[in-house]
C-alpha cells in the first residue's frame, strides 16, 4: 500500500516540509534509503545521513534544523522513533496472518479446553490441568506443562518450554527457545559432594511481558520467581530462582541475575550486566553495559563498571586509567634524574 507524504503526515499528526505528494510504500534505514522508502532520524549520530539518503520521506523531530540542503521530504513529529514504531506496528497488524485451530499431530491432555479463537501448532504439548486463554497462540513444538496458565492473546513461539505450574499473563510474547520454570541452581554441600535442593515454587509472569529468544527464568525454591507487568527481556538473559523484576523494566541481552535479587520498577539494565544475589536494585536505576553489580542501589541510581559505581565516578576513573601510560613514563624520567644526581 502506498501513501503520499501528506497522507502520512495526517496519520501521525506531522508537518510536511517538501513535496507532500511524493509516494512511499516501504521502510528503510536512513543510511540505506531508496526511492519510495520512509526513514526516520532519531539518533544524532545518524544526522549526516539525512543529507545523502535516497529515501523519499524522513521523519524528524519538530525542532530539527538542517545545516545543508535535504533532498528528501521531511515530516516533523514529536518523536520520530515512537512514530516509526507505531507505523511498523500498524503495518504488522495489517499483514499478520491470524492463526486459529488445532494442528495435528499435537498432544492436548484430557480435560484441557482450547478456546475457539486460540491456536495450537503441530507437535505442541499441553499437559493436564493447563488453562489456555482466549486468543492464545501456541506455536509448533512448544511445551506447556501440567497446571500451567497461559493468558489471553499470549504468544508462545516455536520451541518455548513452560514447566509445570508456571503462570503467564495476558498479551505476553515468548520467543523461540525461552525456558520458563527450569529448576533454580540450588545445591547444598554435604560430605564433599552436592545434594540437590528441591525447587518447589514456580514462575509467574504478569501481563504485557515480552521475553527474548533463549532467555531462561528459573522457578523458585519456594514461592515464585516473578516478572512484573510490562517488563521486556532481551535474548539470552538468565533470571535465577526467587528473583523479582519490577514493572516496565527493560534488560538487554546476556544480562544475568543471581538468586533472590530484587530489581525495581522502570529500571534499564544494559547488555552483559551481572547482578549478584540477595540485593535490591532501586526503582528507576540505570546500569551500563558489562557492569558487575555487587550491592543494592537507591532509586534512580546511574551506575557502571565492575564493581559498578556511580557513572560520573566511573567516567573520571576511566580518564585516570587512560593517563597511566604517560604517568609511568614521567616516573621513569624522574627515576633517571634522581639516579643521575647521586
Amino acid at each position: 500500500m502506498e501513501l503520499t507524504a501528506n497522507q502520512l503526515a495526517a496519520l501521525v499528526n506531522g508537518e510536511v516540509e517538501g513535496d507532500g505528494e511524493v509516494k512511499i510504500g516501504t521502510f528503510a534505514k536512513i543510511e540505506e534509503g531508496h526511492v519510495g522508502a520512509l526513514s526516520f532520524l532519531a539518533n544524532p549520530k545518524y544526522t549526516h545521513f539525512i543529507y545523502t539518503t535516497g529515501s523519499s520521506v524522513v521523519l524528524v523531530k519538530r525542532d530539527f534544523v538542517a545545516e545543508q540542503p535535504v533532498s528528501a521530504t521531511l515530516i516533523r513529529v514529536d518523536d520520530p522513533y515512537a512514530t516509526i514504531a507505531r507505523l511498523l506496528e500498524m503495518v504488522q497488524e495489517m499483514t499478520r496472518v491470524v492463526k486459529t485451530g488445532i494442528e495435528q499431530p499435537c498432544f492436548i491432555a484430557e480435560g484441557v479446553v482450547i478456546p475457539d479463537d486460540a491456536y495450537v501448532g503441530a507437535f505442541a504439548y499441553i499437559g493436564s490441568g493447563a488453562v489456555i486463554g482466549k486468543g492464545a497462540k501456541i506455536y509448533p513444538q512448544a511445551y506447556v506443562g501440567a497446571g500451567c496458565k497461559i493468558g489471553e492473546e499470549t504468544i508462545l513461539y516455536p520451541g518455548v518450554k513452560i514447566y509445570d505450574g508456571c503462570k503467564i499473563g495476558d498479551r505476553c510474547i515468548l520467543h523461540s527457545g525461552a525456558v520458563i520454570g527450569a529448576d533454580g541452581f540450588g545445591f547444598a554441600p554435604v560430605d564433599g559432594h552436592y545434594e540437590k535442593i528441591p525447587q518447589t515454587g514456580n514462575v509467574e509472569i504478569e501481563d504485557d511481558v515480552e521475553i527474548g529468544a533463549n532467555t531462561t527464568i528459573d522457578r523458585a525454591m519456594m514461592g515464585s520467581t516473578r516478572i512484573c507487568k510490562g517488563t521486556k527481556l532481551d535474548n539470552l538473559i538468565q533470571i535465577a530462582h526467587n528473583c523479582t523484576v519490577g514493572d516496565n523494566t527493560v534488560m538487554a541481552a546476556q544480562a544475568g541475575v543471581a538468586g533472590s535479587a530484587h530489581i525495581g520498577k522502570q529500571c534499564m539494565v544494559g547488555g552483559q550486566v551481572g547482578i549478584v544475589g540477595h540485593i535490591s536494585i532501586g526503582d528507576g536505576t540505570q546500569i551500563g553495559a558489562q557492569s558487575g553489580v555487587s550491592g543494592s542501589t537507591k532509586p534512580g541510581a546511574r551506575i557502571m563498571g565492575a564493581p559498578a559505581v556511580e557513572m560520573g565516578e566511573y567516567a573520571r576513573s576511566l580518564v585516570y586509567v587512560k593517563r597511566l601510560p604517560r604517568l609511568f613514563e614521567q616516573v621513569k624520567e624522574l627515576q633517571k634524574e634522581i639516579k643521575a644526581q647521586k
